[in-house]
């Protein structure tokens, strides 16, 4: 890819940078570290810098439309998918925040610093995360209350009444519709009960699927007794997070032995 690191573009902290080309001519930067400092999240804070979905989501960038944020929960999720069920060994990457959402050119997500990952043998289908470590993302609302409320309770309320969500960035009804089905696949994504969270698969086949095939899911998740102050994101996803025990789908070929 650089020729043998044959053209040197640059020095930086923690080696040289040189220039390379993937086998369909994109031209990348290959950075050749020299170093190793501590953990290493120096390094992965200098990667992230590039363009996170963080810096998005708090606006220090660009606020990004409904559509563009829908497309990268897919992607997302269509990545950790990869990872649980089409690697030769399963990988658990027990840290997953927008920090470590790396966005290309086209806003596609990459899923980054695997510092924290597993690896899971396939026929385990239950996995606890009681160290996962990732960030709860975090929602701004037009609704003042939103400072006095736990946030899955709060838009939870709103998801099963049917009322307007209230979240930033929502002007038409196509953005509502999108805002609404991001929420309600995370709700069934931090159910209480291990079993009733769905594979990473089936919330793939919810993100693709239409709408209106969307069951509102029971309202058992951790609920927090503490004040949560309002955030300033500009995002309007969620502080929603597993917590607990991660569910592995097992292969058809495991699941009938």
């Amino acid at each position: 890819m650089t020729n043998a690191f044959d053209e040197k573009l640059g020095q930086g902290g923690y080696g040289s940078v040189y220039k390379g080309q993937m086998p369909d001519g994109q031209l990348v930067a290959v950075k050749l570290l020299s170093k190793a400092i501590g953990n290493g999240q120096d390094f992965i804070n200098e990667v992230a810098s590039i363009g996170s979905l963080d810096k998005f989501l708090r606006g220090d960038i660009c606020r990004l439309e409904w559509n563009t944020l829908f497309q990268i929960a897919k992607g997302i999720a269509r990545g950790l998918e990869y990872l649980h069920q089409h690697c030769n060994t399963r990988i658990i990457h027990f840290d997953i925040k927008p920090h470590n959402i790396l966005l290309d050119e086209d806003f596609v997500p990459k899923i980054s610093d695997f510092g924290l990952a597993k690896l899971c043998k396939r026929k385990e289908s239950l996995v606890s995360v009681t160290g996962a470590r990732g960030a709860r993302k975090k929602n701004k609302s037009n609704d003042t209350s939103m400072s006095e409320a736990y946030f899955p309770d709060w838009i939870y309320k709103k998801v099963e009444s049917g009322d307007n969500l209230g979240v930033d960035g929502v002007t038409t009804e196509e953005e509502e519709e999108l805002a609404r089905k991001l929420v309600m696949v995370s709700l069934w994504c931090i159910q209480s009960d291990p079993w009733d969270r769905p594979w990473i698969s089936k919330v793939v086949e919810m993100l693709e699927g239409s709408f209106q095939s969307l069951q509102v899911p029971p309202r058992r998740f951790w609920s927090s007794p503490t004040r949560h102050t309002q955030d300033n994101s500009p995002s309007a996803i969620q502080r929603l997070s597993s917590q607990g025990v991660l569910k592995m789908q097992a292969t058809e070929e495991e699941s009938s032995s």
